[in-house]
Parts: C-alpha cells; sequence; structure tokens
C-alpha cells in the first residue's frame, strides 16, 4: 500500500515539489474549467472547527474544477464534537468510507499532525491555532513567484501581528528555504515569537540583524524592526553596517490583521499599526507589491484598493489553482517529476507520562481522550528539545533516563549520553522525584 502523503507543514514538500506544483497551477489557471476529468469520483471532507471563508471556499471551489465532490462540516459546533467527540475520531470516522481528503482548520495547535497520525486518507492543514497555515503560504509564494519572476533575493516586509499569525509563521519558513530576505515591522508587541526565529537561525542559516526601517517611513514609525537574512554578517558588511541593516528596497509588503481572537485584545484594532497610500509613497516601497492573507479589518486603508500594487484580491483568487495542485497532487491524480522530501522528522515519545509541553492551546492538551505525547530534539549540545506537535520549546531544568531511573543536569556529560528515546524531561527536583527518579551518585 502506497505511504499516505499530508500537507501539515510547508515542510512536507521539497523546495522542488513547490516550484513544479507552481508551473501546474499557472497551466490550470489559463482555463479553470479544463480540467473536470482530473480528479474524478474523489471525494473532499473540509472539517472546520474555526470560522473560514476564502480557505475553505477555495478548496472546495479546487475540488469541483477538478471534477470531485465536496462534503462540508463547516461549522463543527453544530457537529458530534458538540458532543464531546475527539477529533482522532472524527478524522477515523470521516477517512474511513466517507472522504478520500481532508482539510482540517482546528483551533489547537498541532491539531493538523495529530489528525494525520489516525486519518486513512491525506490530511491538508487549512491552518492550526496560531502554528501554520501551509496552503496560504504556498498561495502566497505563487504570487510572489507570478509577480517577481523568481522567490530567491527578494526583500519582503511582514508587518503587523507577527506573534499570533499562523500564515506568517509557515511564510517565513518558506521564505528562508527559498533565500528571500525577511523584514519584520511588527505591531509593538506582537514581535515574531522566539521559538521561529530559533528555527529559522538553526534550520535556514537565518541571522537576525537590527534593521533601520526610517526610510520606510509611517509604516515602521512605530516599529522595532528586524531584518532576517540568510547571509552571513561578514557579507552584509560589504554593503552595511552588519549591526544596523538599512532597508532602503522592498518588493513586497505583506500586512496582517490584528489576531484578536487569540490574545483576547478586542481594543487592539482601534489602535494597530495601518498601511496607507501615503505610507506605500515611501522610497523603498514604490515597486513593492501590496499583499494579505484576508480578512482584514482596517490595517489596509481602502485608498489602496484601486492602486496596481494591492495584489490581495488577486492573491486570494489564486488560492483556487494552487489548491487544484495540491489536492491533485495528494490524491495520486497528479504525478510530479521532482524528488520528494527525504524522511519525515522523528518524534521520541514522552515516557514519564507528563506533557512537557509549555503551550496550553497544543493538541497535546487539549485533545484529552487520544493524547498523544511526542517531542523533536532540536540540539544535543546544548540539549533542546521541542514539542512534536505546536514546535514550542520544551522548558528543561533536568534529565532523566528511563532506564536508570536517574536525573541529571540538562547540560551534564552524562545527559548528552542518554538516548533520545530515553530521556524524560523535568521542570525541577521535586517533579523528577515525584516521578520515581533519584539523582545519579557521582
Amino acid at each position: 500500500m502506497p505511504r499516505i502523503r499530508n500537507l501539515v507543514s510547508v515542510d512536507d514538500l521539497s523546495t522542488a515539489e513547490i516550484l513544479e506544483l507552481f508551473q501546474r497551477a499557472k497551466e490550470y489557471a489559463k482555463d479553470l474549467r479544463a480540467w473536470s476529468n482530473v480528479c474524478r469520483g474523489r471525494i473532499l471532507a473540509s472539517l472546520f472547527y474555526e470560522p473560514s471563508t476564502r480557505t475553505r471556499l477555495s478548496f472546495e471551489s479546487a475540488m469541483q474544477r477538478l471534477g470531485g465532490g465536496v462534503l462540508t462540516a463547516a461549522e463543527m459546533s453544530s457537529s458530534s464534537a458538540a458532543k464531546g467527540e475527539s477529533l482522532a475520531d472524527t478524522v477515523r470516522v470521516v477517512s474511513g468510507a466517507y472522504a478520500d481528503l481532508i482539510v482540517l482548520r482546528h483551533p489547537s495547535e498541532g491539531a493538523a499532525r495529530l489528525a494525520a497520525e489516525f486519518a486513512l486518507v491525506p490530511v491538508v492543514n487549512a491552518g492550526d491555532g496560531s502554528h501554520e497555515h501551509p496552503t496560504q503560504t504556498l498561495c502566497d509564494l505563487y504570487t510572489l513567484w507570478i509577480e517577481k519572476g523568481r522567490l530567491e533575493g527578494l526583500d519582503v516586509v511582514l508587518a503587523g501581528d507577527l506573534r499570533y499569525s499562523r500564515t506568517i509563521h509557515s511564510f517565513v519558513y518558506a521564505l528562508a528555504r527559498f533565500g528571500a530576505n525577511i523584514v519584520c515591522v511588527p505591531h509593538r508587541g506582537l514581535e515574531l515569537p522566539e521559538y521561529v526565529v530559533r528555527r529559522l537561525r538553526e534550520e535556514h542559516g537565518t541571522e537576525p540583524v537590527r534593521a533601520d526601517a526610517s526610510d520606510l517611513g509611517d509604516l515602521a514609525r512605530e516599529s522595532d524592526a528586524v531584518y532576517l537574512t540568510p547571509n552571513k554578517p561578514h557579507q552584509l558588511s560589504l554593503f552595511t553596517d552588519a549591526r544596523v541593516l538599512r532597508v532602503d528596497r522592498v518588493d513586497a509588503v505583506y500586512m496582517t490583521r490584528a489576531q484578536t481572537e487569540r490574545h483576547g485584545d478586542a481594543d487592539m484594532a482601534s489602535r494597530y499599526m495601518r498601511l496607507s497610500q501615503s505610507a506605500m509613497s515611501a522610497a523603498p516601497l514604490k515597486e513593492a507589491i501590496v499583499m494579505h492573507p484576508l480578512p482584514r479589518r482596517d490595517e489596509i486603508a481602502a485608498d489602496l484598493d484601486d492602486d496596481p500594487r494591492s495584489l490581495y484580491f488577486t492573491q486570494a483568487a489564486r488560492g483556487v489553482p494552487v489548491r487544484m495542485a495540491i489536492l491533485a497532487m495528494l490524491l495520486g491524480c497528479l504525478e510530479l517529476s521532482a524528488e520528494p522530501v527525504e524522511h519525515e522528522e522523528r518524534l521520541f515519545p514522552v515516557e514519564s507520562g507528563v506533557n512537557p509541553c509549555p503551550n496550553t492551546n497544543c493538541i497535546t492538551h487539549t485533545e484529552k481522550r487520544h493524547q498523544r505525547l511526542g517531542y523533536k530534539l532540536t540540539s544535543r549540545d546544548p540539549l533542546r528539545a521541542a514539542c512534536g506537535y505546536c514546535a514550542q520549546e520544551i522548558p528543561i531544568g533536568l534529565v532523566g533516563c528511563t532506564t536508570t531511573r536517574h536525573f541529571h543536569p540538562r547540560d551534564s556529560a552524562a545527559a548528552r549520553k542518554i538516548r533520545p528515546d530515553h530521556l524524560v524531561f523535568f521542570r525541577d527536583e521535586q517533579q523528577a522525584l515525584a516521578l520515581g527518579f533519584s539523582a545519579a551518585t557521582r
């Protein structure tokens, strides 16, 4: 039986696969009505535990344009979830005979990964909490690729709520993979999370540099801008002071709304940063395109809608051919010549039975009946680990070994020798002793 492919993260696709999907999407876009035989007889189930307009409709439009059918559960509060049914049980039932592919949106980070572990068909992540939104990222990359002709070396400003926007988190990982430069212009207090910055540094060699964004005028007036670049400091020093990089050229501005449903500050919208026609008149922005994942509130002025640089409605429309290509590939109706990703990320079990993930909105905390606990090792020296579902770093005070039942300081030589599948993480000595571990004797 062939391996089921899921799209839980943008990392589930190789760079070559992404570019080939873009080529196919470009073909589909020439005549969206010409492909109704590609996935004939296949059924997509959209399970949306959170509100959605564009993502859900574009997936359903894409499937129907490919000749397939759609089952919609757009308001899961009226489904068996309201009766207490677990996500795991839901996807097992739906993937049993109802559908050939599941598109899932869920408020808990890591939900798509857990769903993929139980489903019998491919699972596509349509947004899991503030974690990732890989298909939106592919749509955004596709727009940049179409408009600019390339992705490598582009300078992209990400503005607004960078902390809670799952779109931003997926997008920065993908931009880094393609060698783009990222200028972070956050609303104050909504900076890019540290775990995202750390992953960019460790996996993509992207170094954060303090940015002088004064040339961006009103857009960056209230922000502490940061420049994330794959260039090393000694390379930057060839053309600027590596400690403060001046932003004097921008290819795209990606604006995001305040994710008030995640941080609870309902009044933020009234004082949130705003992109206007006057802001876009700053010299570095004159040739930049304007993007937004939508929906928007007041963060983009209406006077920009008719500006030829504003592409957010075109960006939304392009989601259909991109998702057509994604669905066709995952359903086995489109064969790519590009090599897939080489390996899946390995998760190690959490042996203590105590959930070490600090993120209370992680699926490992919210899915009680079918709780899965797993971690990924991000570094051995120094010892660091992250939740295998939401990717947030696990706080480690002490490290235990399930074989010896001893615990050690996290940065000790003994801790570095413990096999990953024998590791246990403790907040402190009290927790270690309560779980039956003892201090290692010298």
